[in-house]
């Protein structure tokens, strides 16, 4: 579910933890010593004149205040403060840590408007609406591969360069660089065996090995092969690698003699000489085509991250295709009026803080009320996180933040402990339970019956105290 308090706050802890591992790296060279002035430092504050170095290093520090009287040094903790701050008021200015597009609605939707220009110019491409793009822009695999040339990785990249970007403001805590090497790892699995979509390996037949296009199942001797004349067996023979020349029945023989074989089959002297350069060109062409396979195994991965952000994306299209163009053309109107007399037209007017809809605008207060919006509850297992209307807060005992609680306060989050805020209550709650079920619980040494000679039918506790006693 998009959140712009969520992504807020994604941001905020990337930004802390890149300052972590920037200090961590930090204090690894410093413990290294590798310029030794640690050493130097220890031997020098260690040493028999250990106050001569104290005193001259207070020196040090006077003579700087001294030089510098307004020298003011600010505690980290201000800091964190103004951090804190920003947290607890969302809506304040500096609340906006990712760069997004007006069409991208601060990471609720994707962008791809550019990466369908480029689309529907390349060559030999269906040409379909921005809505079928949106729903068909990840399967490649329908593409041929005989279409997927410099154009097409060159879209291919623009493509992946605007996900990678989207997904980094979108869901900064996520490691892209792991995915991505995680994906070149599967991907060459399945190039290897040739189970990647829209690449398969090619068939093992020496005339389907090499994609010649006459097929020998049809022919039962080399008389008939022959009726074909000159050229056609010229280029089946060019096409398998064996050498054309020599009269028509000699073409004949050779080509039917591959027939049902493999190319590694075949005598050396059929073949024919190989140009030098020709082997290496296949070498490199075989490269390009793996790098765009894996172009493409990232694109269907990213694709998958970005799984909710373009079903909203698709819904928003939708929506703003069905409206009237006279809808369209309206509130083009309206929105030119009020830009020309509100400079500030950004911040749109909301005194009583209500949530904004689709269109970036406050939805009517009889909406908000309507919901229950204007109804705020507080969870104190989920660490006093305050839910807005009944529906988000009955909706909240089965996510994560609330089931993270209940782990943390061990009790398993059942359906007993619906309707439960209070951690007092919880706990009281599954003390009760646990009672219940140990008083529910069998127990041998109370539950468990004997039968003696007579047929009296006692306990095994009665039954063992008789059996000492020498009564039975």
């Amino acid at each position: 579910m998009w959140s712009r308090d969520q992504i807020n706050s994604d941001h905020r802890m990337k930004t802390l933890l890149d300052r972590y591992m920037d200090d961590t790296v930090a204090l690894l060279d410093l413990y290294e010593d590798k310029d030794g002035m640690r050493k130097e430092e220890v031997a020098a504050l260690s040493g028999p004149n250990e106050f001569v170095e104290f005193y001259n290093r207070l020196k040090l520090i006077k003579d700087f205040h001294k030089t510098h009287p307004n020298e003011i040094s600010v505690p980290m903790s201000m800091e964190f403060d103004e951090l804190a701050k920003s947290r607890e008021n969302p809506g304040s200015d500096d609340a906006v840590m990712g760069d997004f597009s007006d069409e991208e609605g601060y990471g609720r939707y994707l962008d791809l408007h550019e990466c369908y220009d480029r689309y529907v110019n390349l060559k030999a491409m269906p040409k379909v609406d921005y809505l079928a793009y949106l729903s068909t822009f990840d399967q490649l695999f329908d593409v041929p591969k005989e279409r997927k040339n410099y154009d097409y990785r060159r879209y291919l990249e623009m493509l992946l360069d605007y996900l990678q970007g989207y997904s980094a403001r979108v869901k900064p805590l996520l490691d892209l660089a792991d995915e991505m090497d995680n994906v070149r790892l599967e991907f060459l699995v399945k190039w290897e065996a040739g189970q990647f979509p829209g690449w398969p390996k090619e068939t093992s037949g020496a005339l389907a090995h090499t994609g010649a296009h006459l097929d020998l199942s049809a022919f039962s001797s080399a008389e008939e092969l022959a009726s074909l004349g000159l050229d056609r067996l010229k280029s089946a023979l060019l096409a398998l690698g064996l050498k054309c020349g020599g009269t028509l029945e000699e073409r004949a023989h050779r080509l039917f003699n591959t027939k049902g074989k493999r190319l590694d089959e075949l005598g050396p002297s059929l073949f024919a000489k190989s140009k030098p350069g020709k082997m290496g060109k296949s070498t490199r062409d075989a490269e390009k085509q793996r790098d765009v396979a894996q172009l493409e195994a990232q694109l269907y991965r990213l694709a998958e991250i970005l799984g909710e952000q373009r079903a909203a994306t698709k819904e928003n299209v939708t929506r703003k295709q069905a409206r009237a163009q006279g809808e369209v053309d309206e509130e083009e109107e309206v929105v030119s009026e009020d830009s020309d007399d509100d400079d500030d037209d950004d911040i749109p007017y909301n005194p009583k803080n209500l949530p904004l809809g689709w269109d970036g605008k406050p939805i009517p207060y009889w909406l908000y009320k309507l919901h229950g919006l204007n109804i705020s509850y507080n969870c104190e297992i989920c660490g006093n996180h305050v839910y807005k209307g009944p529906k988000a807060f009955q909706r909240h005992f089965a996510e994560w933040r609330h089931a993270h609680g209940m782990r943390c306060l061990g009790i398993p989050n059942t359906a007993h402990f619906a309707n439960v805020t209070k951690i007092e209550d919880a706990i009281s709650l599954w003390d009760k339970i646990k009672m219940s079920k140990a008083s529910e619980r069998w127990r041998p040494e109370q539950e468990e019956e004997y039968e003696d000679s007579h047929g009296n039918v006692v306990t095994k506790k009665i039954y063992e105290d008789l059996k000492r006693q020498g009564l039975l």
